[in-house]
């Protein structure tokens, strides 16, 4: 038995796909993306304010959020503003959800399941 080779992929779509799948794997880009959903556009200071780590490496994650569509950029003046681009998001819920069903139809096979098992009496 052969293994399989490796998936071909090149859709534009798919590009797009991997890259915010790739931003997202990150835990600092997945903060920054919580700061601005709660906290609405901010200013690269007000976001850096919340890591312990220098300006350009705070400035790449926010490259490469933006690079997948997950923020915007404004500058207003000096100051570059950053907001939450919320569709990304969108469509990876729309990727997961068939996964979503999958792991709720399992679980309530299991419920069904543990249902009908005798009750184990402790006493």
């Amino acid at each position: 038995m052969t293994a399989p080779g490796p998936v071909e992929t090149g859709t534009a779509e798919e590009a797009d796909a991997d890259r915010v799948f790739a931003a997202l794997a990150s835990a600092v880009r997945r903060e920054v993306l919580r700061l601005l959903r709660d906290g609405g556009p901010q200013p690269v200071q007000a976001l850096a304010g919340h890591f312990d780590m220098r300006r350009p490496s705070l400035s790449e994650h926010l490259r490469v959020l933006r690079e997948a569509g997950l923020v915007s950029e404004q500058r207003s003046g000096r100051q570059r503003i950053y907001q939450l681009e919320a569709a990304p998001l969108a469509e990876v819920q729309d990727w997961l959800h068939p996964y979503e069903r999958f792991w709720r139809g399992r679980l309530k096979d299991l419920g069904a399941l543990l249902d009908r098992m005798p009750d184990d009496d402790a006493s």
